[in-house]
């Protein structure tokens, strides 16, 4: 905060889940920019988007899931229904595996 009174506070959440769903309507983001963002662990993210999934069901909109591209052989992970990242390519079996990337639109 400097002397001017231009402080800007951060904005508050009622829940983390509610900052990602606003973070996810803003923009397309993956698990690892989600935990940086919102400032919880990767796996604690995934958890959440679970339950985030179910919820906005309700409101009729739906979590998008950009699935996760093999870097190597450029294999896309289609049908893949888990939010977690794959561990291999089922081509290839290289595992560096783009992560998918969540939004809601």
């Amino acid at each position: 905060m400097n002397t001017k009174g231009n402080y800007i506070p951060r904005e508050e959440y009622a829940t983390v889940r509610q900052a990602i769903i606003t973070l996810l309507k803003l923009r397309t983001l993956s698990a690892r920019e989600i935990s940086a963002e919102v400032r919880i662990p990767e796996k604690e993210v995934l958890y959440h988007l679970a339950h985030i999934r179910e919820a906005i069901r309700k409101h009729e909109r739906r979590l998008v899931m950009t699935p996760a591209v093999c870097r190597k052989c450029g294999f896309t992970f289609k049908k893949r229904e888990r939010l977690t990242r794959p561990g291999r390519c089922p081509v290839c079996r290289n595992e560096q595996i783009a992560e998918p990337v969540y939004g809601i639109p």
